[in-house]
């Protein structure tokens, strides 16, 4: 559906000839998402939204990195569930910047990373950092995701029928499964929905974590309500937003 923008589809020589447009790096996870959605629910996020972006902007998308950073217990789950496939922050950042390397290598100046995991932002941050000191002006490292640039009014849309519970909370809930019954409805259970009551809040973090601290199903907030409609109004108002970030940043 994409082969103009899949850095992975294209040849050697097709690739050569975008080292002047963006580069986009989805940048995920693999980890639980509850019953009803798949372990890949964070890197396929990445990449629709990275795929969209690059269309509208000329760019390329690079292949997702599809691991990302420990959850906490409060925001995912932490290690409690089999399938949630973790790095540690070193490995992460470390990843991070030699790909950032290997992309300034072979000629791009303007690289975008589309991180659709919450807890990687620190980690992806601290590469560009540090890569960024190296090349002294020549490149341009940008980073964002697709809640932060959410208009504060569709919050109301969204959450007509819950509160919101709040972004870290947002797991496996509305807005992941809105987002992946638009971009892949074939993945979702709606049938397997949980109900159970919501993550309580909790002040502070205890490790080893004990079974109990997250609902068994691994949501931590309801999904009940979502819909592929959503899911279009999301995207719809992002990557507007998105493009500006473009514009702006490489400016």
């Amino acid at each position: 559906m994409y082969p103009s923008v899949d850095m992975e589809t294209m040849t050697w020589l097709e690739y050569r000839e975008k080292i002047d447009s963006i580069l986009i790096l989805p940048v995920g996870a693999t980890e639980q998402h509850g019953p009803h959605l798949p372990l890949c629910v964070d890197a396929l996020l990445a990449r629709e939204f990275a795929r969209r972006l690059a269309q509208k902007t000329n760019g390329i998308v690079a292949p997702a990195l599809s691991y990302g950073y420990k959850s906490k217990p409060q925001s995912g789950g932490g290690p409690l569930f089999p399938g949630t496939i973790d790095l540690s922050g070193a490995t992460l950042q470390q990843l991070a910047a030699d790909l950032i390397d290997e992309f300034v290598r072979d000629g791009f100046t303007k690289i975008f990373i589309m991180n659709a995991h919450f807890e990687n932002d620190p980690f992806l941050i601290e590469a560009m950092d540090l890569c960024a000191a190296k090349y002294d002006g020549r490149v341009t490292l940008v980073l964002s995701n697709w809640w932060d640039p959410m208009p504060d009014e569709l919050i109301g849309r969204l959450f007509d029928e819950t509160p919101f519970p709040g972004w870290a909370a947002e797991h496996a809930a509305i807005t992941e499964t809105s987002l992946m019954l638009y971009f892949a409805p074939e993945l979702v259970h709606m049938d397997r929905i949980d109900d159970s009551a919501a993550a309580a809040p909790c002040a502070y973090h205890r490790y080893p974590v004990k079974p109990g601290c997250v609902p068994a199903s691994g949501v931590l907030a309801s999904a009940r309500s979502s819909s592929a409609e959503k899911g279009r109004l999301i995207v719809e108002s992002v990557l507007p937003r998105l493009c500006d970030i473009v514009r702006e940043a490489f400016a």
